[in-house]
């Protein structure tokens, strides 16, 4: 498994140019609902950097508040057709959608058919809200299911919806809680499918 990229030794230029080996990689941006107001310019501009620099590149991302939100506005004003998102339901956020992006949901997948997307979904810390939501029963734990499975899929693809594994992953992370909710169930899915990862202490050099 992989860890963090910078925990490597690998400066932020030749992380540049590790994504600029790839031919037509797939990109995952995402991070936390919550961006420092600071902070909040540089992902715009990160998701612009990236557009111009990789536009051979595909920006997938899970239409959340905050970090997602940012980074595909960034994307967006360079070329919104390198944008694929995947979202928890068919209406999800449907007031914040960007024009001519891919957008597709959770629902669309028969998870029967595709059992490794539950397999890496589940975890101790959620296996009880999986098991009622798969049982078909919908409370206000099991209905955290859909964000966590579309997280898993962001990562690892889906046959059904023709999507493949992504190349490379940028978070915008809490530095001071790494790793946590949402977020840090991705990383996690990341680390197993060895799908390298770093966070902006690494992308926010390139700015």
């Amino acid at each position: 498994m992989v860890d963090s990229i910078q925990k490597r030794n690998t400066t932020p230029d030749q992380i540049l140019l590790q994504i600029k080996s790839l031919q037509s990689p797939i990109i995952l941006l995402e991070g936390k609902r919550t961006v420092k107001v600071p902070d909040q310019p540089l992902l715009i501009q990160l998701g612009a950097f990236l557009a111009r620099s990789f536009p051979l590149a595909t920006f997938r991302s899970g239409n959340a508040g905050g970090a997602d939100e940012l980074f595909c506005r960034g994307v967006e004003s360079v070329n919104p057709l390198q944008l694929q998102i995947i979202t928890p339901a068919l209406k999800h956020r449907s007031k914040n959608i960007f024009a001519h992006a891919e957008y597709r949901s959770i629902t669309e997948i028969n998870l029967a058919e595709e059992p490794e997307v539950v397999y890496q979904t589940r975890n101790p810390g959620n296996a009880g809200l999986m098991k009622e939501f798969l049982e078909g029963r919908i409370n206000r734990a099991s209905a955290k299911a859909p964000y966590l499975l579309r997280d898993t899929v962001k990562v690892i693809g889906s046959p059904q919806l023709g999507w493949e594994k992504a190349d490379f992953a940028l978070f915008y992370d809490d530095l001071a809680k790494p790793e946590t909710g949402g977020t840090g169930h991705t990383i996690a899915v990341c680390r197993k499918n060895n799908v390298p990862f770093c966070n902006q202490s690494v992308w926010m050099e390139w700015l």
